[in-house]
């Protein structure tokens, strides 16, 4: 049984046999897929095996963790919370010197993020390690519900197309790429900016934005924009 800290009660399993289901893929996007055009065009004729495989993901009996290590130490769990009346995926950050996870985002009907920047999902997602979700493509669409950047370069649709096109079996899957970029995660796409080394957002539900009142502490913010820009440092003992 998998133990993550602040998740005692929940019964966590691994998650990893999802990932070689092309249709997981699709219903882990669904909340970015909120038009009637995009889910038509990402489930298609798919769509009663897709609400099959969410009933499993969904159970109550088990709670799929899916972990993305980071070069710096810290993993990124991806914790589908099937709590009944309170179901949601809660995407959570830790390192071993921790006491306790940070919540990145929350992905549920009371939605929390975004979690990260365009720059900060590509570079989490090509932070290969030999644990956890080890594939470029497969990081990146399981990250990506975190995402809220109102900045998204040329060249996001390309990277993200690729990923469709590699793990699923959409048949237009740059369609359901644009799709999924113009309306990224429950939240309003957010403004992101370095200050003091931090990098921070303007979101009004979002963890990373100082300005809001549970806002994650300054230590943590350095701590996760390091890593999720592929900063190797060790945490400061002074950022609990």
């Amino acid at each position: 049984m998998l133990k993550i800290p602040g998740y005692e009660d929940g019964p966590l399993v691994e998650g990893s046999a999802y990932l070689d289901d092309p249709l997981f893929w699709p219903v882990h996007l669904g909340t970015c897929l909120r038009e009637e055009d995009a889910q038509r065009a990402a489930f298609g004729a798919d769509w009663d095996a897709a609400m099959e495989l969410y009933r499993g993901l969904s159970a109550e009996r088990e709670w799929p963790v899916f972990s993305v290590p980071l070069r710096s130490g810290h993993i990124i769990n991806v914790v589908y919370r099937n709590i009944e009346g309170d179901r949601g995926v809660d995407y959570l950050v830790y390192h071993p010197s921790w006491t306790a996870m940070e919540i990145l985002a929350v992905d549920d009907g009371h939605f929390m993020g975004p979690g990260m920047a365009w720059p900060e999902l590509l570079s989490a997602a090509r932070q290969t390690t030999t644990e956890g979700v080890d594939l470029v493509d497969a990081r990146l669409l399981l990250l990506f519900p975190t995402l809220g950047d109102a900045r998204l370069p040329d060249n996001a649709v390309v990277a993200l197309t690729a990923a469709l096109a590699t793990l699923t079996l959409i048949e237009e899957p740059a369609e359901v790429a644009r799709m999924l970029l113009e309306h990224q995660g429950q939240w309003e796409p957010a403004n992101w900016r370095p200050a003091d080394g931090i990098w921070i957002n303007d979101g009004g539900h979002s963890y990373r934005n100082p300005s809001n009142s549970f806002a994650l502490s300054e230590g943590r913010l350095l701590e996760i924009s390091n890593s999720l820009n592929g900063e190797t440092r060790q945490p400061h003992p002074a950022s609990d």
